[in-house]
């Protein structure tokens, strides 16, 4: 297996979480919230999503699908175009709203796809490159793909876990 192949892998193991925690929901179970300042599944997918999406244009120095695929009109979030999650408050989460799960897989779904076509196309040495200098060591590709992975997955993870607590209350 190429590290090539093992990336394609790590992000179609976040789609399949992605999936299993949205799939079936209506729009007031994906918003629910298990306490007042818990995240809800919808915050949760749409943030893991952001975020791959805009690190991994950055690194394949191309425009993001939220902007350029017209999701940023169809989600119609009280957010700035370029958010991605990272400060949002409570009051945030909560106004984090959707139609649909069909909206969020579809939006991850898209990102997914670019994230592999991106993915697919490295080398070995191309994931030595230095893609932030701000940091000390600076971060090389390798080190951001893994570092969205990571987050990625733990973030999927909380969704399903809020899945399973919103499933046993419904009950």
């Amino acid at each position: 297996m190429t590290s090539a192949e093992l990336l394609v892998d790590g992000f179609g193991r976040i789609r399949d979480v992605v999936h299993r925690a949205v799939d079936g929901l209506s729009p007031d179970l994906l918003t629910a919230r298990v306490d007042g300042s818990a995240n809800s599944i919808a915050w949760l997918v749409w943030h893991l999503t952001r975020v791959q999406d805009d690190h991994i244009a950055d690194a394949a120095g191309s425009d993001q699908v939220w902007t350029t695929d017209g999701w940023f009109e169809r989600f119609a979030l009280p957010f700035d175009a370029a958010a991605t999650g990272y400060g949002h408050s409570s009051d945030d989460v909560d106004a984090t709203r959707v139609t649909s799960g069909d909206l969020l897989t579809g939006y991850h779904d898209a990102v997914h796809q670019r994230t592999v076509r991106y993915v697919e196309t490295l080398s070995d040495d191309d994931l030595t490159r230095i893609v932030d200098r701000r940091w000390d060591p600076p971060v090389t590709l390798a080190v951001r793909l893994v570092s969205v992975l990571s987050d990625d997955l733990q973030h999927a993870g909380q969704a399903a876990f809020v899945r399973g607590i919103i499933e046993r209350q419904v009950r």
